[in-house]
């Protein structure tokens, strides 16, 4: 099969190789996005043309490397199977219905080494932006870059990076060695299980707040703090350093370090439910 033609030429049509109900699930609400992506520039000046393209790989010794530059998201799921499914989910914006689909079939997905987006250049009021959602094995190690897009990871473990310009950062049950940034983003960790797997988590913004959500009972190091913002913990720890600007403490038993950091912004830390 000719990934490349099929990634180019498919529009919402079925992966060639849909092998479970999982993969059907997700071409249902691939379908349902289309939809409401549609239904939200109703009434917008000009035409979008909205297309989700679907491609799955098998899983790849070296991390998988997805650039959603210079206008896209990206969200990487995990699940319990040995492949890895793509969707890349496109707009592209015109002066009329048919300049949008034709600016779209000249958008090219790539998935031989790095998964990215490839079109013409943005100019008489046209545009275009593809934003990604992959499932891939739960034990996976992953490279991601974006621009102006947020990035969201939930239930990976593995060797992690992640970075981004505009855009928030977004991570839930995720364990390994992970480590991240964006300049104009919040951050938002949800960890889960008694301790962190792995070698630790190092999150940093400049601009935006930290949302940190942490299980009842769980151990680990922490360092989080704010140079110009405020700080809530709504659960007691025995802190080293100034609390209203940073905190040191070892929750639990202790542990892997969790370091969660911004310049500018708020940061909360609260148990979860």
């Amino acid at each position: 099969m000719n990934v490349h033609r099929n990634l180019r030429y498919s529009a919402l049509a079925l992966a060639a190789l849909c092998l479970s109900a999982a993969s059907v699930a997700a071409q249902e609400r691939a379908e349902d996005w289309v939809e409401r992506c549609h239904a939200n520039h109703r009434g917008s000046r000009g035409a979008v043309h909205c297309e989700l393209r679907e491609v799955t790989l098998r899983p790849r010794a070296a991390p998988l490397a997805v650039n959603a530059q210079p206008n896209g998201g990206i969200s990487v799921v995990g699940w319990n199977r040995d492949e890895i499914l793509v969707r890349a989910k496109l707009q592209a914006h015109a002066e009329d219905e048919s300049a949008a689909r034709d600016l779209a079939s000249r958008i090219e997905i790539e998935t031989r080494e790095t998964i990215r987006a490839g079109g013409p250049s943005s100019r008489n009021g046209q545009n275009w932006s593809v934003s990604y959602e992959v499932f891939v094995p739960h034990q996976s190690d992953l490279s991601l870059r974006s621009e102006n897009g947020g990035i969201q990871i939930s239930a990976v473990r593995g060797r992690i990076e992640l970075s981004t310009l505009n855009g928030g950062i977004s991570l839930r049950d995720v364990e390994g060695d992970v480590r991240g940034e964006t300049t104009n983003g919040g951050l938002n960790v949800t960890l889960a299980g008694d301790r962190w797997r792995g070698e630790g988590l190092d999150l940093r913004t400049t601009n935006g707040g930290i949302s940190l959500i942490v299980p009842e009972g769980y151990s680990a190091r922490l360092v989080t703090g704010t140079v110009n913002g405020t700080m809530q913990v709504d659960f007691p720890v025995t802190v080293q350093g100034r609390f209203d600007k940073r905190i040191e403490a070892e929750l639990g038993s202790g542990g892997t370090p969790i370091r969660v950091i911004t310049t500018n912004g708020r940061v909360n830390i609260r148990r979860g439910r």
